[in-house]
């Protein structure tokens, strides 16, 4: 009864008791919005660390990320929540390169230079190119976008040359047998992401935080500690409790926890089993939107595999669409440092494959694009898996998300297929964040 009471006591006071569920930078950055507002936050993670794809492990004695991330110059929420840290002074900002291999030869790729000396397009479909990526930089609503089929949107503006040079492979090793069924509004913003990440002189310019994502991670748990918050770890959320009035708590490891606002920031396919209250609309809704998952394999070399931090490629003896070289965008480790994705669905052999499996052919990959490449280069090497790696996203996607603010009293949802058009990243997680406290905080105050 006492806590019964003291629930009460606390709605009163205009306080309201809330569980946010998923402590990954989305999680985190709600939780803390609302304790800023002075209302009482525990946030449940089923996992045993903070971060969810952002967390980072120990790979041979280095704290590393378990995926890569990188900022670029247009992350505003990210760069605003820094500051209010007092870590803003961890920003780095490196000019990067960016490779494209193709047909078993490594290319300069990435400036309007390597563009006009590229060998295997003709200059009509090199201008096309380059007009589409102005034409996509400057554009401000996606609206329309969001109705188109990307394939063909790419098609009409580079022509099925320039498709097939620059983008066929990044499709289909990447999302399969949905690579026809995709939104042009979804690829045309991650076009202008790294558009926009290129200074007046047209050189790529990315980021990374001293310390990589854990000096983010660790000064937001410190300042929800200091506010008060909780978070609780290995603590999975198997039911979301509610009665006519609406949400009265969760249970955790079999134990209820009362609160009067629940806000689910995990992948919106686990919300239906323990968000059971939803209407049938809403279950039906999120069963709808499908994820790929991902097989990320890290190693950490001797020597530098390019000089790359962005490798494209497209070979049809290679079943990857790109290699990531971390280090030559965060050389701080002093470690070279690669990470090989492959996303794929979850019903794709290849994503059952062994991890000794996936090394192999991911050393034989090597071997191709880089030229001085040997097996014997590798120091460590760890596959990190995730089944909802990334939201598939079609045309008239704004219409397929359900209301973050759901029928279920009190219950708020949402996850990185939110995010669109923006593909994810760490600001996007963060501006998220915020956006799902300012719905529970209007509706609060009403």
């Amino acid at each position: 009864m006492g806590s019964v009471v003291s629930q009460k006591m606390k709605q009163e006071m205009g306080q309201e008791n809330c569980a946010v569920i998923g402590a990954g930078p989305m999680g985190l950055a709600c939780g803390l919005e609302l304790l800023k507002q002075g209302h009482q936050v525990t946030i449940y993670e089923a996992a045993d660390r903070i971060g969810g794809m952002t967390a980072t492990f120990d790979f041979d004695g280095l704290d590393i990320e378990r995926y890569y991330h990188f900022l670029c110059l247009t992350d505003y929420p990210l760069f605003k929540l820094l500051k209010e840290l007092e870590i803003e002074d961890t920003l780095r900002w490196k000019s990067t390169k960016m490779g494209f291999f193709y047909e078993g030869k490594l290319y300069k790729w990435g400036t309007p230079l390597s563009l006009l000396m590229f060998p295997k397009l003709d200059l009509m479909s090199k201008i096309r190119y380059g007009v589409h990526v102005l034409a996509t930089k400057n554009t401000k609503d996606w609206t329309k976008l969001d109705k188109v089929e990307a394939t063909s949107w790419i098609k009409r503006w580079l022509g099925q040359r320039g498709y097939d040079v620059l983008w066929k492979s990044l499709f289909e090793l990447k999302f399969f047998e949905y690579t026809k069924n995709l939104s042009a509004a979804w690829i045309g913003t991650r076009i202008q992401r790294v558009a926009n990440s290129r200074n007046k002189m047209l050189q790529e310019k990315m980021g990374y935080l001293t310390g990589g994502s854990k000096t983010f991670l660790d000064a937001i748990e410190k300042r929800i500690f200091e506010l008060g918050g909780k978070i609780e770890l290995s603590s999975p959320i198997s039911s979301v409790e509610a009665d006519d009035s609406g949400v009265t708590g969760v249970i955790s490891k079999g134990t209820m926890f009362p609160h009067d606002t629940v806000i689910s920031t995990a992948p919106l396919q686990y919300v239906p089993q323990f968000a059971t209250k939803l209407s049938e609309k809403e279950k039906e809704q999120i069963n709808a939107i499908k994820n790929i998952a991902v097989a990320c394999v890290i190693l950490k070399l001797k020597e530098p595999l390019s000089e790359n931090f962005w490798m494209n490629i497209n070979d049809t003896s290679i079943e990857v669409p790109g290699v990531i070289e971390y280090s030559n965008l965060n050389s701080e480790s002093g470690e070279h440092i690669v990470y090989v994705p492959y996303y794929m669905p979850q019903d794709h052999p290849k994503y059952s494959w062994s991890d000794e499996a996936l090394f192999a052919e991911v050393r034989e990959y090597l071997q191709k694009v880089g030229s001085s490449f040997s097996p014997d280069h590798i120091k460590a090497q760890v596959v990190s898996r995730y089944e909802y790696a990334q939201t598939i996203c079609p045309p008239n996607f704004y219409d397929a998300l359900p209301p973050m603010k759901t029928t279920l009293k009190g219950f708020y949802m949402a996850d990185t297929s939110y995010y669109y058009p923006e593909d994810r990243s760490i600001s996007e997680s963060v501006g998220m964040g915020l956006k799902l406290a300012e719905t529970v905080l209007q509706e609060v105050s009403t």
